[in-house]
């Protein structure tokens, strides 16, 4: 009833691309509004309890 197990087909797609820089590039979007608005924060923060 069952055979030897199938072997994986060979890959025929063609080879992925190299998605580092778009990763980097997301990660760059959503860091540096999120750096900024801390950076915001702790000015405020700071302003707040020292008068």
């Amino acid at each position: 009833m069952s055979g030897p197990a199938p072997s994986p087909a060979p890959d025929t797609a063609a080879p992925a691309k190299d998605r580092r820089p778009l990763i980097l590039l997301a990660w760059l979007w959503v860091a540096a509004p999120l750096a900024y608005g801390l950076y915001e924060l702790f000015q405020k923060v700071a302003k707040l309890f020292n008068g």
